[in-house]
């Protein structure tokens, strides 16, 4: 049989084995009640603070708004040329590209018919100055043989000539001025004549009207052209390049802020990255409706020294119709912000979004940063605009929000110009709460 020593022994190892047990549960109450009282006293904490306030330092900068278009280039005067006779080409003296001067022949007709008809002219012409003075040579000699007529009627009492003989004296002296008149007559219709021959001759040159450079040729030696009622086409002329013009459709609605003077800036496809200068030149006031949207057409003129730009490129222009230089700026959800409660006690937060505090819990259970709100979908980013008005902002002091009245002016969308005496870089603007 076993002692009493063993059986001791055997008895407070079995009594050890159950109060373990025990022992772990009492501690897991214990820890689990210490917990539930930090997250009360956090919970009761949480309850008597304020919102947390995300601030950014009010700055100055610059802002401007633009009114953005699309267009395309066009030289700021272009010519076509034609020809308003018909005809074989004879020679084509330029091609595209090529620069010409005022009065530089670019094309020749084919003369030949022309100059015969102009030979034909001339000999007329001739024939018909012979006539004339062949006329007048008649006209004299009848005008002295009716006085002849009417001096021998006065010397002779009226007894000689015989009436019937005087009357044919006046009669021959009329009809020999109207020969004379007649052929003068037909002279004048050849002189026409002729110098309209002459003149084609001398369109059957096609010569430039402009300086310029040639932009289309569209013609070939041996081409007939047939001139009936519209010349046709034949050259394209534009002229000083180095100066052009870009026409932009203006939407309605940013027509009354666009005028002649307003600097812009413009890009081309063909060149990206490199931004043209340019000026509002003209604005129309006729409008043009396509699918039912109205736009007005606005000319800006362009230099073009270098050439890179050409004849129908299109262009997408910012016109600066307004800006503001070194003026206090602040970011668009400043003007939004309306502070939840006046009595809350409040808590600062960097415009990074972290609390200068942390929490008992957060400190015995550290977790990621609470995500900062940001505007959701609903909420449309502002368009670029000239809100000239009031506003209020509010201002973080002694870890209190405080209004602030300001005027408001230029907007691009993301932030706004405010003016105010109380106004200082560097103030904690409040843009929203965590």
């Amino acid at each position: 049989m076993p002692d009493l020593a063993t059986l001791i022994g055997h008895t407070d190892a079995h009594a050890k084995r159950r109060r373990l047990p025990r022992l772990a549960i009492a501690a897991a109450l214990i820890l689990a009640a210490i917990a539930a009282a930090l997250i009360w006293r956090q919970r009761a904490a949480a309850a008597h603070a304020g919102p947390a306030y995300v601030t950014e330092p009010l700055r100055r900068g610059d802002i401007h708004l633009d009114i953005t278009a699309t267009g395309n280039l066009e030289p700021t005067n272009e010519v076509t040329v034609g020809s308003e006779l018909s005809g074989i080409i004879l020679e084509v003296y330029v091609d595209t590209n090529d620069h010409v001067t005022k009065g530089q022949p670019l094309a020749k007709l084919d003369t030949s018919k022309l100059a015969q008809q102009t030979e034909a002219a001339r000999a007329t012409l001739a024939a018909n100055q012979a006539r004339v003075a062949q006329a007048e040579a008649t006209l004299r000699e009848a005008r002295a043989t009716l006085a002849r007529q009417q001096e021998l009627q006065r010397l002779s009492s009226g007894k000689l000539p015989s009436r019937a003989d005087l009357d044919a004296a006046v009669a021959a002296a009329d009809r020999a001025a109207a020969d004379l008149l007649s052929a003068q007559a037909a002279v004048l219709e050849t002189q026409a004549q002729l110098s309209i021959n002459e003149t084609d001759l001398a369109k059957a040159v096609i010569k430039s009207p402009i300086d310029g450079i040639i932009l289309t040729r569209a013609i070939e030696p041996g081409q007939t052209v047939a001139a009936s009622f519209t010349a046709p086409e034949l050259f394209v002329i534009a002229e000083k390049l180095e100066h052009m013009k870009l026409n932009v459709a203006i939407a309605e609605a940013d027509i009354g802020r666009v005028a002649a003077g307003q600097r812009a800036t413009f890009a081309v496809d063909a060149w990206p990255g490199r931004a043209y200068t340019a000026a509002v030149l003209k604005v129309s006031y006729g409008s043009s409706i396509t699918d039912n949207v109205v736009t007005y057409e606005t000319e800006l003129e362009v230099a073009n020294d270098d050439l890179t730009l050409r004849p129908g490129m299109t262009a997408t222009a910012d016109i600066r119709v307004a800006e503001s230089k070194n003026t206090f700026l602040v970011p668009a959800a400043a003007l939004r912000f309306t502070p939840p409660s006046a009595n809350a006690a409040p808590v600062a937060v960097s415009a990074d979004g972290n609390n200068q505090k942390k929490s008992i819990v957060d400190s015995l259970m550290p977790r990621p940063p609470r995500s900062v709100r940001r505007p959701s979908a609903d909420e449309p980013e502002a368009k670029p605009a000239d809100t000239h008005g009031t506003a209020t902002i509010w201002i973080l002091r002694d870890a209190r929000p405080e209004p602030l009245a300001v005027s408001t002016g230029l907007s691009d969308g993301r932030r706004t110009e405010i003016r105010s005496d109380a106004l200082a870089e560097g103030l904690p603007v409040i843009i929203r709460t965590m």
